[in-house]
């Protein structure tokens, strides 16, 4: 039950790597949940007072160069293995080690923090998060819309996207409102990151079996109609994780905004696992 007295609140994480956005709900256990490639803090707005009604602190964060938590210029400092060190600076700041759970990318990055420190973190789920490298639709995407970056900056980018969008019912029917703020958010992230991020997420490894061998308990969620990585793809690897999973009905890519009370569930029925 979500207690009229749960407040999500917007501040700021100090950490050796530098300020990290947060929304912060909640008391109890640490969840810290790490957003996607053009992703932020918010896409995990809908869940975090379902998580805190049961007795856990959700905090959900910008990585750097996301949103309102600042990066650097280079586009070096956007791969898994350098945002982990912002993950684990914000995990170490919550006081103690939490469940971490990151959303596709943020999945790649919540990966390199708990193969490079397995014991800064109760457990780990990848949420719409595959094994390595993004291919199919979206990688070409990605590809197409790249001399847009280099020429035109993250409006050209954006412009880009919202064109493509207009065939989408979904978007069409999201209120003026909140297509103003996925615009105002996406600006005001970095061209650095937004590059870097997306040069990793077309280069990553499979990793999977130096996770495994981390001995952190594991969950493989995901949207039951994903169109990043196959949910084939997704079983297949928590197979090799000889994790769990957890198939989230009516989502593609974002479950915890196309179903938060589902997705929450899920995480909900994982962590109560452990305990």
């Amino acid at each position: 039950m979500i207690s009229p007295s749960t407040v999500v609140a917007r501040r700021e994480l100090s950490t050796p790597a530098g300020p990290v956005a947060v929304l912060d709900t909640g008391d109890g256990t640490p969840v810290l949940m790490v957003p996607g490639y053009t992703g932020t803090k918010e896409d995990f707005a809908p869940v975090l007072p379902l998580l805190a009604g049961n007795g856990l602190r959700p905090v959900a964060m910008d990585l750097p160069g996301q949103y309102e938590t600042p990066g650097p210029d280079d586009v070096a400092a956007y791969t898994p293995d350098a945002l982990a060190a912002s993950v684990l600076a914000a995990a170490a700041a919550l006081g103690e080690p939490p469940h971490l759970v990151g959303h596709s990318y943020g999945g790649l990055v919540c990966r390199a923090a708990v193969i490079a420190d397995p014991g800064a973190v109760r457990s780990l789920v990848l949420l719409d998060s595959g094994p390595a490298a993004l291919g199919g639709d979206r990688r070409e995407r990605m590809a197409a819309l790249e001399p847009l970056l280099d020429a035109g900056g993250l409006q050209a980018v954006y412009e880009a996207l919202e064109q493509l969008a207009a065939a989408d019912p979904a978007w069409v029917a999201l209120p003026a409102g909140h297509k103003a703020f996925l615009r105002q958010r996406f600006l005001a992230g970095s061209v650095a990151g937004l590059k870097g991020m997306g040069d990793a997420l077309r280069a990553e490894p499979d990793r999977t079996d130096a996770l495994r061998a981390t001995g952190v308990p594991l969950l493989v969620a995901y949207g039951e109609h994903d169109d990043a990585w196959p949910p084939a793809v997704q079983a297949e690897m928590a197979a090799r994780l000889g994790a769990p999973t957890a198939v989230v009905a009516g989502a593609v890519h974002s479950p915890a905004v196309q179903q938060p009370a589902a997705t929450a569930r899920a995480l909900l029925d994982f962590w109560s696992g452990l305990s």
